[in-house]
């Protein structure tokens, strides 16, 4: 998996915590820096791709990691 600069671990919250969550931790890093997000609401999928093209924040990857989601979000 891609190197990254920060880690969430949003496991157990269900929507739209780990989106929140994901936009505060955005808020604190710099252009270009990537986050990577661990969720185990199924809807967080769906809800990142959203989330991803309302803030023009590039979804980098989405998958399966262990019965977890796992996303990797770049700040632009």
């Amino acid at each position: 998996m891609a190197t990254f600069d920060r880690e969430i671990d949003a496991s157990g919250l269900n929507c739209p915590l780990p989106i929140l969550r994901a936009r505060r931790a955005l808020g604190d890093m710099e252009h270009g820096q990537i986050l990577k997000i661990i969720s185990t609401d199924q809807g967080s999928v769906k809800d990142f791709e959203a989330f991803s093209k309302q803030t023009n924040n590039p979804l980098l990857s989405s998958g399966e990691e262990g019965g977890k989601f796992v996303f990797l979000v770049k700040k632009s």
